[in-house]
C-alpha cells in the first residue's frame, strides 16, 4: 500500500474503516516550522512519535516535550502517550514530521504520559545476516495503555528481520490476536538513490492471504492476519519500520507462535555474532 492518500493535510492516513478491520490506525503528518496541529483523538488512545524533528504536545494542562531525532536511524525518541478523547495538540518550532500510532478504544482512564528517549529499551535480536535492532517504547512491559502495542525496528542492509516468519491472528495460551501496521522509510543511498526492501505476508489456518511486495521509502504494509515477514532490506540500504498492533483480544500482549518450517532458524543463533553496525545498540546516533 502506498502511502500517497493525504486525508486533511496527513502524508499517510490508516484508520479501522479504511484498512478494513477493527482496531489498529496510523497517521503521518509532515508539520512547517511554528506549524500546529489539533490531533484527532476521539475514539482512539495514541502514542504520538516524532520521526524527523522536535516538537511539543500540550494536553489536560500539560506540555509535554518531544526532543525528536535527525531522522529514524538516529535512536530512539521521546513520545507521548493519549487516552481517547484527549484534548491535545502537536506544535513544532522548526518543523517535522510526525507519526500517530492509533487503537480504537473508550477505555480513558490512563493520563497523557510522556516515555523518555533514555527510557527507550533498545533489544537486539536475531544475529548475523538476521539480526536486527528493537525500539520498545509502545510494549507492555514500558507504556501502560488500553489496547495499542507499538515499537520499531531497525534493519541493516542485506539483513532479514520479523524473521522467521509469525503470526498472531487466533486468540489462545500462546499467541494473541493482533491486526498491524508496517510503516517503512528506507535510507537512499550516498547519491540519493532510492532504497527499497520487500515484505512477505502468507497464509495461515483459516486465513488466506498471499503478499509478496517491493517497499519503498513511506510504503506501508497491512498485516489483518497470516504469517507475515520476512522483511528484507537490500543491501546497501537500511531499512526501519514502525509496527503498530490493536486487536480483538483483551489481552495486551504480543504473543507469537512462528512459522514451523522457519523455527528451527532461531537456533542456528547461537554463538554467531551480531551484526557488528548494531552490536553497541546505537545504530545512527
Amino acid at each position: 500500500m502506498s502511502s500517497d492518500h493525504p486525508d486533511d493535510g496527513y502524508d499517510l492516513v490508516v484508520t479501522p474503516d479504511t484498512a478494513g478491520w477493527g482496531n489498529a490506525g496510523l497517521r503521518t503528518l509532515t508539520m512547517v516550522a511554528g506549524g500546529s496541529h489539533d490531533l484527532p483523538t476521539a475514539g482512539v488512545e495514541t502514542i504520538v512519535v516524532p520521526l524527523q524533528g522536535a516538537g511539543v504536545v500540550v494536553a489536560g494542562g500539560q506540555q509535554f516535550e518531544l526532543s525528536g531525532r535527525r531522522d529514524v536511524f538516529s535512536g530512539p525518541t521521546d513520545v507521548v502517550y493519549l487516552p481517547p478523547g484527549a484534548a491535545a495538540t502537536l506544535a513544532t518550532e522548526a518543523g517535522g514530521r510526525f507519526a500517530l500510532c492509533t487503537a480504537r478504544t473508550q477505555d480513558a482512564t490512563r493520563a497523557a504520559t510522556r516515555v523518555a528517549a533514555p527510557d527507550v529499551p533498545v533489544q537486539l535480536r536475531g544475529a548475523g545476516p538476521a539480526s536486527r535492532l528493537v525500539r520498545n517504547f509502545g510494549t507492555p512491559d514500558v507504556l501502560d495503555a488500553a489496547s495499542i502495542i507499538a515499537c520499531e525496528v531497525i534493519t541493516p542492509g542485506g539483513n532479514w528481520s520479523s524473521y522467521p516468519a509469525h503470526k498472531h491472528d487466533e486468540a489462545g495460551p500462546h499467541e494473541a490476536a493482533l491486526e498491524e501496521i508496517y510503516y517503512f522509510e528506507i535510507a537512499a543511498g550516498p547519491a540519493g538513490e532510492p532504497g527499497f526492501g520487500l515484505h512477505r505476508t502468507s497464509s495461515s489456518p483459516g486465513h488466506d492471504i498471499d503478499v509478496l511486495i517491493e517497499v519503498h521509502d513511506r510504503d506501508v504494509a497491512l498485516v489483518p492476519f497470516g504469517w507475515h515477514g520476512p522483511c528484507v532490506a537490500a543491501p546497501g540500504y537500511d531499512m526501519y519500520y514502525l509496527n503498530v498492533m490493536a486487536g480483538p483480544d483483551p489481552r495486551r500482549q504480543w504473543l507469537i507462535t512462528d512459522h514451523p518450517d522457519q523455527a528451527w532458524v532461531r537456533s542456528t543463533w547461537t554463538g554467531m555474532p551480531v551484526d557488528p553496525r548494531l552490536q553497541d545498540g546505537s545504530f545512527g546516533a
